[in-house]
Formats: C-alpha cells, structure tokens, sequence
C-alpha cells in the first residue's frame, strides 16, 4: 500500500486524478473548443487572453497538431463535443497552410493565412507527425494518414539530414548549419514511438531505437547524467550560454519517453539493453528533481554546473515532472516516485486557479506570484498528456 507523509497514498492520487480530469472535461475543453478556433477557418489560434478573448497574432505552425492531439483525447475524458469536427478541421487547416511543395511544413502563417516564414524548423515537422497520429486515431484512418506520415519523414532524411558523424542526429532547420538540438529529436521520437505502436511501417521502430540510442550517447553528458540542450558539429556543448544550459522539463520529459521506450512491445526490436537505458532515464529524473525543484516546482533552467539559471518556473515543466514521475514509479515500484507523482500534480493546481475556468497561469516568479496574461495554446498538449498519464496510472494501481 501507499501511504503517509513519505509515500502517497492511493486515495490522494485518485482524489488529484478526478480534480483534474473534471478541470479538463467541464472546463478547458468547453473553452477552447469554443473560444481557441477561428471559427472562419478551423484553425487554431495562438493564445487566449486570460478573459477568454484571441489576440489578431502570427499562429505557429507546431500549435495546430499539438492542439489536434489534445482534442483527439477529449472523447476518452468524457467530452461529448465535436471531436472529429475539430481535429478534421484542424487538420485540413494545417496541411493547407503549412506544407511545402517540398513536403516539409513551413513555420508561421498570418492570422489571415498568408505564410510569414517558409523556414521548416525539425522541431514543427516532429509535431506534424503527432498530429497525424492523433488524427489517424480520431478519424479512423489510419492507412491515408501513416501513408501521409511516411511522406513526411522522408522529406524529414532527404532536406534535414545531418553531415557525416552526426551519428543520425538531424538538422534544426533546412537552412541551419552547424549545431544538434535536442529538443526536436525528443518531439521525433515522441511522435515515432506512437506511429511503431500503432502504424505498419517497420522503419518507425528504427527510427525509435535509433533517437533512442541519439540521446543516450551524445545529448546526454555522461559526467553529470544531465540532458543538454544544444551541441556543436564535434559533439561538445555548443559554444556560449546555450550549449550549457540545462532544462529541467527536458530531463523529465526526455526520462519519460527512455523509460517508455523499455516497455515498447516486444516484438519491436530493442538494441539498448534495459539497464543502462533505465539508469540513464532514472538519472534524467533525478537531475530535474535534485536540481531543478525549488518551492515544489521546476524552474526554467539550470546551467551545466547545475546552478539555477532562471529561477522561473513554467507550467508546462511541472506536467513533465508529473509524467516521468509516474512511468518510473510503475517501472521501478519505488515509493519514492508515487511521493514526487503527487507533489507534481499537486503543484499543477494553483496554475489553473484562474478566473476563467479552463484557463492557466503560464509562469510561477520566484516569489510564488503566477502570471500570465496570456495563455499559451500550445501549453494544452502538455495538459493533456499529463492528466492523461495520470489517468492511466491511477487505473493500473487501482
């Protein structure tokens, strides 16, 4: 059993699950389903202001599947709205929009739709791939959308190739010479894991081993265990302050998805052997936990000594604390990590403690005030796959 001061008990997970599930089935999915899409064009906007209203702004072009899949998990939270209507409008918003002749997906359009950036940034072609993902499964057609999916990932080999000895790492941007980031190939691999779980193609679960292998051995310094954010073509740190920045969300969020990848189906084939893919996932976590919570929340970033950098504490870093928390307390069956689950659902809370409801608060100061006057859309898909993941667990330990 779970219990006490030390070890959460399963009736407080349970009590936060429900807390958060009704906040997004009664609250953020009524909300932005009717104030977060142009109603024009079925495209989502931006932001929210903190009254409910959208700002005229530039709309990126990773907010538009991220919001896909937020919508296409509405249905398993008991939302009875217009799923399919939304993510095929949304969809076809998207594609019509954003992708290039060239297959790749530009990165931001006017509010009127004109492109204002044909630059095709990794990081958005990784959201792409979610999003027809997420579209796949809430329209049921998976054949057409993985069949769109495949032409994406190989314009992604052909136009964002890295030069010889990026050990498969990929270009940030098709103009970008010169440094490997790792917060797009998280998003790829994210994206691939869902398509080897539920696509045909044998290549996604090369891709999965392969991003997999990527962060283990290069982005992942093996004198701290930390996850660096940026590297140079000879695979040290990036020269000035990025290249030692590191983030706290990422070790979580990157944790969460090494320890997923342990427990892919066994017929996906698996190089890594499970010991050092844990260690090195349990050691991401314990970074971001060691380091990177200060008041029961994860700041922004620390430096490569592991000093805070910004002391500021978004949102979105405290759902992956919450996410990677829970896949190693299922793993590892330590009590310690069901504790640190709900301190960081705990601590999701008062963010949502809006006049609004359905809205959040974007950043926590260091002196505790939450502020944010305008809501990040793309902050739902954070959200969602949090309470989700939540969900999930609290089932399986029950």
């Amino acid at each position: 059993m779970i219990a006490d001061s030390q070890i959460v008990s399963r009736g407080k997970l349970a009590a936060l699950r429900s807390r958060l599930v009704e906040w997004l089935r009664d609250a953020a999915y009524p909300l932005w389903s009717r104030h977060g899409i142009d109603a024009r064009s079925g495209g989502f906007f931006e932001t929210l202001a903190q009254n409910g209203t959208a700002p005229s702004q530039p709309r990126r072009a990773r907010v538009h599947p991220r919001q896909i899949y937020a919508f296409a998990q509405a249905a398993a939270f008991g939302w009875r709205g217009d799923v399919r209507g939304i993510v095929s409008r949304g969809i076809d918003y998207f594609t019509a929009h954003y992708l290039r002749p060239d297959g790749l997906f530009r990165t931001l359009v006017g509010a009127d739709g004109v492109p204002l950036d044909e630059q095709a940034l990794l990081y958005d072609q990784a959201f792409a791939l979610l999003g027809y993902a997420a579209a796949a499964a809430a329209l049921d057609q998976g054949r057409e959308f993985e069949r769109r999916a495949l032409d994406l990932r190989h314009a992604i080999e052909a136009r964002l190739g890295g030069a010889e000895g990026a050990d498969g790492a990929l270009r940030s941007a098709d103009a970008a010479h010169g440094a490997y980031e790792s917060n797009p190939h998280m998003h790829l691999l994210e994206a691939c894991m869902i398509w080897s779980e539920t696509g045909n193609d044998l290549g996604w679960a090369d891709w999965v081993r392969d991003l997999a292998e990527l962060a283990r051995a290069r982005f992942i310094r093996a004198e701290s265990g930390a996850l660096g954010e940026a590297y140079s073509p000879s695979w040290q740190p990036a020269p000035g302050l990025i290249g030692r920045i590191i983030e706290p969300g990422h070790q979580f969020e990157w944790a969460w998805l090494l320890l997923r990848r342990e427990h892919l189906p066994a017929n996906l084939p698996v190089s890594l052997t499970v010991s050092p893919l844990r260690q090195a996932a349990l050691r991401l976590i314990d970074v971001g936990e060691t380091y990177g919570v200060h008041r029961n929340v994860a700041v922004n970033a620390l430096l490569d000594d592991l000093t805070i950098q910004d002391p500021r504490a978004r949102l979105w870093p405290q759902t992956e604390r919450l996410k990677a928390s829970l896949v190693a307390a299922r793993i590892t069956g330590e009590s310690r990590y069901w504790s640190m689950a709900y301190d960081a659902g705990k601590s999701l809370l008062p963010y949502l403690s809006t006049a609004t409801p359905g809205l959040w608060f974007d950043v926590q100061m260091p002196n505790g005030e939450l502020e944010g006057t305008l809501v990040p859309a793309s902050t739902l898909y954070h959200l969602v796959g949090a309470i989700a993941a939540l969900d999930k667990a609290v089932a399986g330990h029950a």
